[in-house]
């Protein structure tokens, strides 16, 4: 029987950044991405400036590693900008083909969750390819609500696909209100 190798979530590093891009620009070119211009992707310097403002704003941006390699990456961004949804994240999660059906989108999803939740966020907010079956699958288990459906919203393999909204509470969610914040932001 083969040693399965443990997998480690940890926050990202900026020598992380070039296989974070890496499994990216495969997700464009041939994952449910696909049609994206390459052009558009983040260059190493790009990301390593996203990553450090992120985590400057508390918004966890993980890895996941196995024997040393990025094997995935997941992170949150501001659901929308305006004050009023400070407690509302929206999540991606990246997992590098070699290690898709091994665990690795899971450990990600559980670490973003608790790292989300630490952070004092109240809700998580994805938007899912319909057709990506394993992640939907991924969202039901951790407790995710479809709560909406956008059909036709991307265009690839000349199709039109629908994305899957998908909301999660967290902490305490919506049942009570947030702490009130420090006199210094009001």
């Amino acid at each position: 029987m083969e040693h399965e190798h443990q997998v480690t979530i940890r926050p990202s590093r900026d020598t992380d950044v070039e296989a974070m891009l890496a499994i990216y620009r495969r997700h464009i070119r041939r994952g449910v991405e696909d049609g994206v211009d390459d052009g558009d992707t983040p260059q190493p310097d790009d990301l390593r400036e996203r990553r450090k403002n992120l985590r400057s704003r508390r918004f966890p941006h993980i890895v996941a590693t196995r024997d040393g390699e990025v094997v995935g990456y997941a992170y949150v961004v501001l659901f929308r900008k305006r004050p009023a949804y400070r407690y509302t994240v929206k999540h991606s999660i990246y997992v590098h083909h070699q290690h898709v059906g091994c665990g690795v989108g899971r450990l990600l999803m559980q670490g973003l969750i608790d790292a989300c939740a630490a952070a004092g966020f109240r809700q998580m907010i994805g938007y899912i390819d319909g057709d990506n079956t394993a992640s939907l699958t991924l969202h039901d288990k951790f407790g995710f609500t479809r709560v909406g459906l956008l059909p036709g919203v991307a265009y690839r393999y000349g199709r039109w696909a629908d994305s899957v909204m998908v909301q999660r509470s967290l902490g305490p969610g919506s049942t009570v209100p947030p702490p009130p914040l420090p006199l210094s932001t009001r």
